[in-house]
């Protein structure tokens, strides 16, 4: 990781449930909120490193509802199922509606051509964010990474 790029990323845990990463990227705010609102870009970038997606509803309204499967590298899927709390072009906030239960808010603020993203993501309490934890806080930092890469596709 280039200086730079290590100096465009923020990882912090506010208090003992929440992970909080924010991320300078190089693309505009509504190019941003494109592949958060557009299942076709969604799908290739949403999850770790190795996982894919197969979504099967995907209600972009509050109150709707956004059900898919994340296909891991192992071989095994994990169901998900979520409400769309927020939607707007600033910020999107979804409730996971299953373990681990956590609400994620996303943040797009234009930085001129760029975006800073606050990605924050507040669990039901300490005990589900500490057995998370251990894999939450890198997989938010690959679930980022891979949304710069599919920004980069879109921007081409």
């Amino acid at each position: 990781m280039t200086e730079q790029h290590a100096a465009n990323r923020e990882i912090s845990a506010a208090e003992d449930c929440e992970f909080v990463n924010t991320r300078v990227i190089n693309a505009s705010p509504a190019l941003v909120y494109e592949a958060w609102t557009k299942p076709e870009h969604l799908a290739q970038w949403w999850g770790p490193n190795g996982f894919t997606n197969t979504f099967h509803t995907f209600d972009l309204r509050p109150g709707g509802k956004w059900e898919f499967v994340m296909h891991g590298p192992n071989g095994v899927d994990y169901p998900n199922k979520s409400e769309f709390v927020e939607i707007g072009p600033e910020r999107i906030v979804l409730r996971h509606l299953g373990a681990p239960y956590f609400q994620l808010t996303a943040i797009f603020e234009d930085l001129g051509g760029q975006t800073r993203l606050t990605w924050r993501q507040l669990f039901e309490n300490a005990r589900e964010y500490s057995a998370i934890k251990h894999i939450a806080a890198p997989a938010n930092e690959q679930n980022l990474d891979r949304l710069e890469a599919q920004l980069q596709k879109m921007s081409v």
